[in-house]
């Protein structure tokens, strides 16, 4: 299993073109045993299509089923631990709640995380995958 940030999802669903060529293989190899998709991204994906700056045909509910169901997604919701840590880490970690419970998440279930974002790439407290 690997967890995918919430633009890694979104890019895998609208524009693969826009995921790297690791990130592409990472999805593929860790899909049959699944991919884990955290609740916080279910909300950051709604508020993006609230706020217009993700548009899609459907309603957030309907684009969020849509890609649930494309692949082999786990629905990761945020656990005690993971709210725990999320809260507990260093800077390191930038302030945005939503990487925090990513980042958490991937270090309480011990998974890789695949992301383009270069503040949790050049962080020493999660292994990444871009």
């Amino acid at each position: 299993m690997i967890v995918l940030d919430t633009c890694s999802i979104i890019w895998g669903a609208l524009s693969p073109k826009d995921l790297s060529r690791k990130a592409k293989n990472a999805i593929n190899m860790h899909e049959q045993k699944g991919l884990v998709f955290c609740d916080i991204s279910a909300w950051e994906i709604s508020m993006l299509i609230k706020k217009g700056k993700l548009k899609v045909d459907e309603t957030p509910t309907n684009f969020i089923n849509a890609i649930l169901d494309s692949r082999n997604y786990i629905y990761q919701s945020i656990t005690p631990e993971i709210a725990d840590l999320a809260v507990n880490l260093g800077k390191e970690i930038n302030k945005d709640p939503a990487d925090r419970l990513i980042v958490a998440t991937s270090i309480i279930e011990n998974l890789e995380l695949i992301t383009a974002d270069k503040n949790l790439i050049k962080s020493s407290l999660v292994k990444t995958v871009w």
